[in-house]
């Protein structure tokens, strides 16, 4: 059937995460690569990577600015019908770098940056509102075979933050957009990481001060969402914490999700499991 790994993954710039990105791609050996935050003009991102991905055996599409935002899509299992940005997508006020599709072995795979929000109520906020309802005009025109992959900058819901008393005024948990996301999946998206661990407590993104990550204080805004076709196919589903350890990381980790087959086992949620048990005082959010 063609694929069987498909990654999602924002490096948070990838020239700075080269160093770690080429030795995950080997290690892990994923088909499909959905990566956000690139960073890159599509010139630079071609420049930067194009050998190293082609000599994997990777077709590349990018959509990418040159200091900010950025999407990009590396297949081995074919690249066609390759859509940057959103239909009728808005802009803030010119559309972003924050959406690429194409189709990967018979799947439509997009891509996404979901806009941050910045602050409630915030023009950002707004913006992020209406580029999500673009985002799920796309998706539910088809086809149906399909993933959204991605940073959506939106906890789910209250078990995918530490502390849910940590964010109460901040975006990425108000009712607006958790109902934004709602109805994205609405069209026929599963949560394929929720569904399979619906009890267990599972991050990907962790702020680089504080601590935050040692000691396990997370949100998990990284999404894989498949249709009902795809979801089927899943074997495994979870988190590389690994990738997010040692020297010069990413905030996030990748979420890789496994169809037809699972090729390391049914490992999961998160591997290697959390360093840190849950913290048992309150904690406040690092200030910008």
């Amino acid at each position: 059937m063609g694929w069987v790994r498909v990654a999602t993954w924002n490096v948070n710039s990838v020239k700075q995460r080269l160093p770690r990105l080429l030795p995950w791609l080997d290690q892990r050996q994923p088909d499909v690569v959905c990566l956000q935050e690139t960073k890159l003009a599509d010139d630079a991102f071609a420049a930067l990577l194009g050998d190293e991905l082609s000599s994997r055996g990777y077709e590349v599409a990018a959509h990418g600015e040159s200091r900010w935002n950025g999407v990009a899509i590396l297949s081995r299992v074919g690249l066609e019908d390759v859509v940057d940005g959103l239909a009728d997508g808005p802009g803030f006020p010119h559309p972003e770098a924050r959406a690429v599709a194409a189709t990967c072995g018979g799947v439509r795979v997009h891509s996404v940056y979901v806009p941050n929000g910045r602050t409630p109520d915030s023009d950002h906020y707004h913006y992020k509102l209406a580029w999500l309802a673009a985002l799920r005009d796309v998706v539910a025109a088809g086809p149906r075979d399909a993933v959204v992959c991605g940073d959506v900058n939106i906890a789910p819901a209250d078990a995918d933050v530490f502390d849910p008393a940590a964010y109460v005024g901040h975006t990425h948990v108000t009712a607006p957009e958790r109902e934004a996301l709602a109805a994205l999946q609405a069209v026929g998206l599963h949560d394929v990481v929720r569904d399979r661990w619906p009890d267990r407590r599972v991050f990907t993104y962790w702020d680089y001060r504080a601590g935050m990550f040692h000691q396990d204080l997370g949100m998990r805004i990284d999404l894989v969402l498949a249709s009902t076709p795809v979801a089927a196919r899943v074997e495994a589903a979870w988190v590389d914490r690994h990738a997010r350890k040692g020297t010069g990381p990413s905030d996030h980790a990748p979420v890789i999700v496994d169809l037809d087959e699972a090729p390391d086992g049914d490992i999961g949620p998160v591997v290697p499991p959390p360093s840190a048990p849950r913290a048992r005082k309150a904690v406040k959010l690092p200030q910008s």
